[in-house]
């Protein structure tokens, strides 16, 4: 066969700089994201005895804990919305990010297997990771729906308003911040395995950082306000309870510096993640 006769539909080569991300060889790769994703939902709940039951089973015991805790001991106010609710909600956005940022963390230690032995972009697994803790989420928020309107069958008001339009905004915010702080961590763990241990105390640290079982308006006149406000996560948990519940303090020049850091975090994140992809088969 001639050489001129030849067609090649793949061509290896070394990626020219540091910021060749290749973010539309991903895009390729859009059906085997799907199949990640279906894997990941399947694979989670394949040998438990409730399955998807799961996700409405933690946040309600959860919920359960903060009323008791947050709502009868520390008799921490609620902003006017019913203790269940408001804590319902909370938890909700927490657990998306939660998911995201931990399954997407551990992205090269836990799919060493797969990436050693067949060539995609990896980049395409944390995406899969992210889309699938999506339709966890979503089940999550059916919840909440349904204890909404039990509520608003018991006098609680309830007002279709514009508002309602940033919630898939908003947990896309949720998604951005998730991905981009579990690449940068991802990239750091195939080096540095002691960063895996401090993940799960870190976690624990930001959810009591971030206003999920007290509103931002009970630490107005506390000196930790400002440390907290300045926590990107809280300006999106506040805005996703106002959506819902027009109540709250919301701003929306808290919610561009968020977009900021997201946006940062995203460009940082796969900046790592694409360097040491390339090299990450020798430290893993």
């Amino acid at each position: 066969m001639h050489s001129e006769d030849e067609q090649w539909d793949l061509i290896i080569q070394p990626r020219a700089h540091l910021l060749d991300l290749k973010l539309k060889e991903v895009w390729k790769y859009r059906e085997l994201m799907l199949l990640f994703v279906k894997r990941d939902f399947v694979a989670q709940y394949k040998q438990t005895m409730l399955g998807p039951l799961w996700h409405f089973i933690q946040p309600i015991f959860t919920s359960i804990v903060f009323l008791l805790v947050f709502g009868k001991i520390a008799n921490i106010p609620t902003d006017g919305v019913p203790p269940i609710l408001f804590y319902m909600s909370g938890i909700a956005i927490w657990n998306y990010f939660s998911a995201c940022f931990m399954s997407t963390s551990g992205t090269f230690l836990s799919n060493a297997g797969i990436f050693g032995k067949v060539y995609f972009p990896r980049l395409v697994t944390p995406i899969a990771t992210v889309i699938s803790n999506m339709v966890k989420f979503g089940i999550q928020l059916l919840l909440l729906a349904a204890l909404f309107l039990y509520y608003n069958f018991h006098g609680y008001p309830f007002h279709f308003s514009a508002a309602l339009l940033m919630i898939p905004v908003l947990v896309l915010m949720m998604a951005g911040m998730g991905l981009g702080l579990g690449i940068i961590i991802s990239s750091m763990t195939t080096k540095y395995r002691d960063l895996n241990i401090l993940i799960g105390f870190g976690m624990q640290f930001l959810m009591y950082a971030t206003p999920i079982a007290y509103p931002l308006s009970f630490l107005q006149h506390n000196k930790y306000a400002a440390w907290i406000a300045w926590n990107p996560l809280t300006p999106i948990v506040e805005a996703f309870r106002y959506s819902i519940f027009q109540q709250g303090s919301f701003s929306a020049y808290s919610l561009l510096y968020s977009t900021a850091f997201i946006i940062v975090a995203l460009f940082i994140g796969m900046v790592m993640f694409s360097k040491v992809e390339r090299t990450f088969m020798d430290t893993v």
